[in-house]
């Protein structure tokens, strides 16, 4: 059974997920594989700076993205990690896969578990 406090960090993910220009700049990230500028992030989504801002923060709050600066330049790339393991938290909400023992609240995601020591 999924316990509530994994739900909660479920719904996060997907709920980070449920803007249609988020899942866009985190596509085109996935597909990059290396790091964007927020510049470029916005010519390709035709979206204004600060909205590609507002977005990348909120990814970043749970590790879809990282951020470094680069001079002057903001560069956003994915984490692989979560590239490997997103798909297995829409697996376990649907029953799909088992749910990870010791999940707690503490763990945002599952690609967070090894920084966590779980």
């Amino acid at each position: 059974m999924l316990n509530r406090s994994s739900a909660e960090a479920y719904a996060s993910w997907f709920g980070c997920l449920a803007d249609p220009t988020r899942l866009q700049l985190l596509h085109l990230l996935a597909t990059e594989r290396k790091p964007v500028t927020i510049g470029e992030l916005v010519a390709a989504l035709g979206v204004g700076q600060s909205t590609v801002s507002t977005h990348v923060r909120r990814l970043t709050e749970l590790e879809f993205v990282f951020v470094e600066r680069a001079g002057t330049s903001t560069l956003v790339r994915v984490n692989p990690d979560c590239l490997a393991e997103f798909p297995t938290a829409a697996e376990v909400v649907m029953g799909r896969a088992p749910v990870r023992s010791g999940s707690s609240a503490q763990v945002l995601a599952p690609w967070q578990a090894g920084e966590n020591g779980e």
